[in-house]
């Protein structure tokens, strides 16, 4: 071997020991190669961020004293969807150009999915062995690429603000003065994430009822962060109600209910159950059916999920799976739930890989690899798709590809439920044992009633 040889075979030695002992930094250099990649991939794909543009315009119909819901944006005569509440939020996007807008909100989002990757571990306890800034980042590097991440930043969408809220919630401790808070202003800015504080009540009264029966008083954590959450959303409804008392009336009594406004229910993008039934009965409108089985889907998510948060430590990453589940049990009964609004495929994904870790199981582990794998696949837009104009003509396989992210959400609370009743039937001790409530300081770790 040559002198040359040596020193670069020494180099490369030197090289990988550095890369090695700074596993941070070599995840960051990854991180910022692929968030660059995809902001460029989105410029060449000439993205329109058009949910983004109507935000701005409610924020600009708010300044300038405009009925908020009469308002038309862009060239697809978009109206205002979300309660008053959020049209005070996005003032500010009035206050820089549009070009000025655009950037910052895709960095903003870009810094939203590193918060929701870190939330999520956190909500799991991991990583163990290597550093959680390490960990956070190659996983934010892989996840930009799945389908409702990138769609959430190829229109400008807030899903990810709205999952890091409640994220941000959950991983807090119990006895934080401002657990819930986070909630109720998620559910005032779109409404759909009060189901967690719906989630947080039933869970608190039952562990209520229990300390009852023991002689102690029903008071607990679980009932405190759904108290608060309720009371920061119907401060956000007082808010917009003093600014915008039309438009606060009118959201409230009318628009409230008009469900078809959002847009077509038909369309590829719902992945919800009213559009499932609304494709698969080849009509815009799928009549009580979506409804009896959106009730039947919502009790049975919410039991889940309950049933999961009072598992405790009988069932590893308890928060996590009820979390999850309440969130997928969201999106599948509201009317409209756009692709995009499966960001919660990421912690979805993260939770199924720390259980496939802890079990050390094949079978799980190629299920959270299918999981992660249909998330990033796009297989919904391979199908005849269009503002529902070719949805209602779909045949059985372009149903099954347009439906993908529901029978994800079905598997997962079946998993969840399979989960949770075995946490309860193999624990000899569960008549004595207490119930834990949300998470403690550390990551994913649990408070306990001790009593």
């Amino acid at each position: 071997m040559t002198a040359t040889q040596l020193t670069a075979d020494t180099r490369m030695i030197a090289a990988r020991t550095f890369i090695l002992r700074r596993p941070t930094l070599l995840a960051a250099a990854v991180c910022l190669v692929s968030f660059a990649g995809f902001w460029m991939a989105q410029r060449a794909s000439h993205v329109s961020m058009i949910d983004l543009m109507v935000y701005r315009a409610e924020g600009a119909t708010v300044r300038n004293g405009g009925d908020l819901y009469d308002m038309r944006a862009t060239y697809a005569n978009l109206p205002t969807t979300y309660p008053p509440f959020a049209a005070l939020m996005f003032m500010p996007l009035t206050w820089i150009g549009v070009g000025g807008m655009r950037a910052v909100a895709t960095v903003a989002n870009l810094g939203l999915l590193v918060a929701l990757v870190h939330l999520s571990l956190r909500l799991t306890g991991r990583p163990v062995k290597l550093p959680a800034a390490a960990v956070t980042l190659a996983v934010a590097a892989v996840a930009v690429w799945c389908e409702p991440v990138w769609t959430t930043l190829r229109y400008g969408q807030i899903n990810l603000l709205l999952a890091v809220l409640v994220l941000w919630d959950l991983t807090r401790r119990a006895s934080h003065r401002w657990a819930g808070f986070g909630t109720g202003i998620a559910a005032g800015i779109k409404l759909t994430p009060a189901l967690f504080a719906v989630l947080l009540a039933l869970a608190g009264v039952a562990l209520g009822w229990r300390r009852l029966r023991r002689g102690h008083s029903p008071w607990n954590p679980h009932l405190r962060r759904a108290a608060v959450a309720v009371v920061t959303f119907i401060g956000t409804v007082a808010m917009a109600a003093v600014a915008l008392p039309h438009d606060s009336r009118r959201f409230w009594t009318e628009m409230l209910f008009a469900a078809d406004r959002v847009g077509f229910g038909e369309d590829t993008a719902n992945q919800s159950l009213r559009g499932i039934f609304a494709r698969a009965l080849h009509t815009g409108d799928p009549g009580s059916g979506w409804l009896l089985a959106a009730a039947a889907v919502g009790c049975a998510g919410l039991a889940v999920a309950v049933a999961a948060l009072l598992a405790g430590d009988r069932l590893p990453y308890n928060v996590a799976w009820a979390t999850v589940a309440c969130a997928v049990t969201a999106l599948l009964v509201s009317p409209i739930s756009w692709s995009h609004h499966w960001v919660w495929g990421v912690p979805m994904v993260v939770l199924l890989a720390t259980e496939a870790l802890r079990r050390r199981d094949a079978l799980w582990a190629a299920g959270t690899a299918l999981t992660g794998a249909l998330f990033c696949s796009f297989m919904l837009w391979l199908v005849p798709h269009g503002a529902g104009r070719f949805e209602l003509g779909q045949n059985g396989g372009q149903m099954m590809l347009s439906a993908v992210y529901p029978v994800i959400g079905a598997a997962f609370l079946t998993v969840t439920g399979t989960v949770a009743f075995q946490a309860f039937r193999n624990d000899p001790r569960r008549r004595r044992r207490s119930t834990p409530v949300l998470s403690s300081r550390r990551s994913a770790a649990y408070d306990y009633v001790n009593r």
